[in-house]
């Protein structure tokens, strides 16, 4: 009984004391391999920057996802430490995060990961924090 008293409860707080915008994502970032851009909209706020995916021989894997964790600086024990700063990381070992190679930015160049300028993966990590997991959605393509 106390379950479906609870259950009713949190539909009717779900139906009535939420907007529709509530539901939905408030921070979205659709990477699209390719035109190697990614584009992020959080709030009324829009931003396009120029990434790297992942180059021959790799895959940066199609889909939507939620953030899983964040690290500020992170090394990956894969590929030689290779630093990973601001890495958002939404499947397993894939994140999007900074990368001093900013030469390469608009071509697939990665082992898989989604490549930004330190800058905007500064600004996109702080978004993801501020948006908060579940209001955060990932989206690539091709």
């Amino acid at each position: 009984m106390k379950k479906t008293v609870l259950m009713v409860a949190l539909l009717a707080t779900m139906l009535f004391g939420s907007s529709v915008e509530g539901w939905a994502a408030k921070l979205v970032a659709r990477i699209d391999v390719s035109s190697q851009t990614m584009t992020v909209r959080y709030g009324q706020a829009v931003y396009r920057w120029r990434v790297s995916t992942a180059r021959q021989g790799y895959i940066t894997p199609r889909g939507t996802y939620r953030p899983q964790r964040t690290a500020r600086m992170w090394y990956s024990r894969k590929y030689d430490m290779s630093p990973m700063p601001h890495s958002v990381f939404y499947r397993g070992g894939y994140a999007i995060h900074g990368t001093g190679a900013v030469k390469s930015l608009g071509r697939p160049a990665s082992h898989g990961c989604v490549r930004l300028h330190p800058s905007n993966a500064a600004a996109f990590y702080s978004m993801v924090r501020q948006a908060g997991f579940r209001n955060t959605r990932i989206v690539v393509t091709n």
